[in-house]
């Protein structure tokens, strides 16, 4: 009797050494923070959050045997809100992981609490590079796409095409300003010039003086380095004032499809862009498309699908680790390759960028247009090992 207590009370031991191991507060937590308000409420969103939900349900919704939860908040596109949201979430209700994080700003903010933290942040929303740059951490991820890929999309293809001098209209923060200077650097690089810029303050809904500016330069090209409605108000009131008519190009450095959406094919046929997910590029494509659909009357653009992605292989990564523990999961989301209907093919650098395939697309006329949401003309794929800074080279402190 003895010896089988002694058994009995070893396997209980054992099993609640690896349930602590698993998930020490009986569950894995996952935080979705964006912006569900303002500029950027299409760009990810709500939409985001049932991509994220979408991810769960269909991983089975659980790992290691415990249930895994979302929640989310809109961070208004504050650095100081996101931030005292996340560290409620950290510190109040055991979250394990937070993603989107739409603004640069903000998920550069939330990674350095999270780095202090030990908590795993993979940024879908977010673009600046300098997030697996100089302000990489341990325990930071960037997955959907940054303003390097942007840049030698979208204007990579405007040089190719003769767009050899630009002038930016950047939004006022840290997105605007790594998205200006990596599409110039590009340019010049490419032999093109750069004759200027000016800045707005984000949400801005009067463009006039600055389109002026940019119109008056004589660029060939007006470099949009802004997004979401921004960007769609530049394009709307670029129109008034006959620029593109007048000769000059517009480049909608961010632009997805939830802003072609909004702006309409009339007002966006022509418009160059890059994104990494588009719904219609093949049948895997098609399938998780038309399933976001059906439950969110859109289409998803890369935001959403990133964010289906990263849950994804999160919760591959709690499953490889056997554990929910940030740095046991950071190890593994180093090791695994990503291979699902977005990150085909895809590789986690060392500084947390996930390395994959973008595509160069053209806004389809109203009349190339064969059924609702058939917007763009897939132009070309740009490799990954093209689209992104090599990890040895992007400024990472952690990279040697």
């Amino acid at each position: 009797m003895r010896k089988t207590f002694l058994t009995s009370l070893a396997v209980l031991l054992a099993s609640g050494t690896a349930f602590a191991q698993s998930a020490s507060d009986g569950k894995v937590k996952i935080g979705i923070l964006n912006d569900q308000s303002g500029v950027y409420a299409d760009f990810g969103g709500k939409s985001s959050v049932e991509a994220a939900k979408m991810a769960v349900e269909d991983f089975g919704g659980k790992v290691l045997g415990v249930p895994v939860e979302i929640v989310d908040a809109d961070h208004q596109n504050k650095p100081d809100v996101a931030s005292n949201i996340a560290r409620q979430w950290y510190d109040t209700q055991q979250v394990d992981a937070i993603m989107d994080l739409t603004t640069s700003s903000v998920g550069l903010a939330v990674q350095a609490l999270s780095g202090e933290k030990k908590k795993i942040t993979i940024n879908t929303g977010a673009a600046t590079t300098d997030l697996t740059g100089k302000a990489c951490t341990p325990y930071g991820f960037h997955w959907a796409y940054d303003t390097h890929a942007l840049a030698v999309g979208t204007g990579g293809a405007l040089v190719k095409q003769g767009g050899d001098s630009w002038f930016f209209l950047t939004a006022d923060y840290a997105f605007g300003y790594s998205l200006e200077q990596q599409t110039g650097d590009y340019v010049k690089a490419n032999g093109g010039k750069v004759l200027g810029s000016v800045r707005h303050p984000l949400s801005s809904q009067d463009f006039s003086s600055f389109l002026l500016q940019a119109q008056s330069s004589g660029a060939k090209v007006i470099g949009l380095a802004n997004a979401g409605l921004d960007t769609a108000n530049s394009i709307k009131q670029a129109a008034e004032f006959g620029i593109v008519q007048g000769g000059q190009k517009l480049a909608a450095l961010l632009f997805t499809l939830a802003e072609v959406n909004g702006l309409g094919l009339e007002a966006a046929q022509g418009l160059t862009l890059t994104e990494g997910y588009y719904w219609n590029l093949d049948d895997k494509s098609r399938e998780f498309g038309k399933k976001f659909f059906a439950r969110t009357k859109k289409m998803p653009n890369m935001i959403h699908a990133g964010t289906y992605s990263a849950v994804t292989q999160y919760l591959k990564a709690v499953q490889k680790a056997g554990s929910d523990d940030s740095d046991a999961v950071a190890k593994a989301l180093h090791e695994m390759p990503v291979d699902d209907f977005f990150g085909r093919g895809g590789t986690v650098g060392a500084n947390g960028r996930m390395i994959h395939d973008m595509y160069l697309l053209q806004v389809k006329k109203p009349s190339e247009s064969k059924e609702p949401w058939d917007y763009y003309n897939v132009l070309a794929t740009i490799p990954g090992k093209e689209a992104y800074l090599d990890p040895a080279k992007a400024g990472c402190p952690l990279v040697k």
